[in-house]
């Protein structure tokens, strides 16, 4: 756009002339340009090759047995080795493991408070109430079926009539 802020057609020919950075030649800018094209060119190719070097690859492993599912495995398995000698994991897995240690301390020593509760709570007069209680009431309720008297209902009734047999259809 102009300073009127209409259109101006860009010669695409004059931008491609024009030094990219300022303080370029245009020796030095033309023999850059020569240079990218080079470097592009040999990426297309590098890529031409590595396609045919997966395709060779491929045949082989088909030729061999060997099944993709071979192959990822075997590249899962590699990678997972370069992540555990990463220094990264080593200092993951120190840093985990010293906190299971002081978690599996801490808990020892609640478990271990825990305990010494209970036991002190069992010896209390309250609890001793408690269980003689419930001593009690277990002593009635299985002394009595001991016994032979059955305190709860018989499922056929008051009368001691066998139920009747029904054959299935």
């Amino acid at each position: 756009m102009d300073s009127a802020g209409q259109d101006v057609p860009v010669d695409t020919a004059v931008a491609a002339q024009t030094p990219a950075v300022e303080g370029l030649t245009e020796a030095e800018e033309e023999e850059l340009r020569a240079e990218l094209t080079k470097v592009e060119e040999e990426i297309v190719t590098l890529r031409q090759v590595l396609a045919a070097k997966e395709r060779h690859c491929g045949e082989l492993r088909r030729k061999l047995g060997l099944s993709a599912l071979e192959g990822l495995k075997q590249n899962l398995s590699r990678s997972w080795h370069d992540v555990q000698v990463s220094s990264a994991y080593k200092k993951t897995q120190e840093t985990l493991s010293q906190a299971g240690q002081k978690t599996s301390a801490a808990l020892s020593t609640v478990g271990s408070a825990i305990s010494r509760r209970l036991g002190d709570m069992r010896n209390s007069a309250t609890f001793k109430s408690l269980e003689d209680r419930v001593g009690t009431i277990k002593s009635k309720v299985v002394g009595g079926r001991e016994n032979g008297g059955d305190s709860f209902p018989s499922p056929a009734g008051s009368d001691d009539k066998p139920l009747p047999d029904h054959t299935p259809f």
